[in-house]
């Protein structure tokens, strides 16, 4: 058998309501020989509010020092001492510290477990009114202006509902941007303040909600953008080189006639010719 090490527990704190905190956390929180906490302040005020009376030896975690930290924390593990981490809201390792600690244990054979609760990023999925059965959580979009605009163009075609984050201040600007990148038509809804006494989900479509944000808006936001429609026009090889025939037949050239079907129906010029060269062999 090999070394006996702590245990490394992630928890999921609550991201409006104290009283949404899972009894798993409640104990762990009470238990936990060492708590790797975000703010430490927020996790003395959470555990104020839930009852608990903390005994563990509390360390700071946050953006700055979490690469630094991490193999202090790694040692305690490997010395035998579970390690609870914490953030201010929902999950660690979700746009918050715990990832490169997750990484760290898992490779030195640290046991890792959840304590599942909240997270803002399921939570405004499921409020949003957009489709639920296929996403993807895009994190905060880049601060800067042409780098966000280049993030957000890569995404236009993605097909899957997308999850983001980002601060109140900049929420007008990536919503136009948004707008710009997707189509201002594309819907969407911003959650504001989620689980808090000031819930607000607003919904519509991107070119709308930009407008609605240049006003202000303030508290915790969570953007939910609905993916990309599915293509109206042909998309079977088969029927994109019926579609060039039909056109060759009526008198039109075939070099033009592929550059008329692609135009047509979104579709690359190459992927047209391809499906012409596969149907004449």
């Amino acid at each position: 058998m090999g070394p006996v090490t702590g245990t490394l527990l992630l928890g999921a704190a609550p991201i409006g309501r104290p009283e949404d905190a899972s009894g798993r956390l409640r104990a762990a929180l009470a238990a936990a020989p060492v708590i790797a906490a975000e703010d430490t302040r927020r996790l003395r005020r959470l555990a104020g509010d839930l009852g608990v009376e903390l005994a563990a030896r509390i360390v700071s975690y946050y953006d700055q020092n979490e690469r630094s930290r991490a193999a202090e924390l790694l040692a305690e593990l490997l010395a035998g001492r579970d390690v609870l981490v914490i953030t201010d809201a929902g999950m660690p390792g979700v746009s918050d510290p715990g990832y490169r600690l997750v990484v760290a244990a898992v490779a030195e054979g640290v046991p890792v477990s959840v304590l599942p609760g909240p997270s803002a990023v399921t939570t405004a999925l499921v409020v949003s009114g957009l489709p639920t059965d296929r996403f993807c959580f895009e994190g905060f979009p880049p601060r800067k202006p042409g780098e966000r605009a280049r993030r957000l163009a890569a995404l236009a075609g993605e097909r899957r509902t997308m999850v983001f984050f980002e601060a109140p201040h900049r929420l007008a600007a990536t919503l136009a941007d948004m707008a710009g990148a997707f189509g201002a038509d594309r819907p969407a809804a911003v959650c504001r303040e989620l689980t808090k006494t000031y819930e607000e989900v607003r919904r519509g479509p991107l070119g709308e909600l930009a407008d609605w944000a240049g006003d202000g808006v303030r508290g915790e936001i969570t953007v939910v953008v609905g993916g990309a429609p599915e293509p109206e026009g042909l998309t079977d090889p088969a029927d994109l080189a019926a579609a060039v025939a039909d056109l060759e037949a009526a008198g039109t050239p075939r070099k033009q006639a592929i550059a008329e079907v692609a135009k047509q129906n979104g579709t690359p010029k190459r992927v047209v010719y391809d499906a012409v060269v596969a149907a004449r062999r």
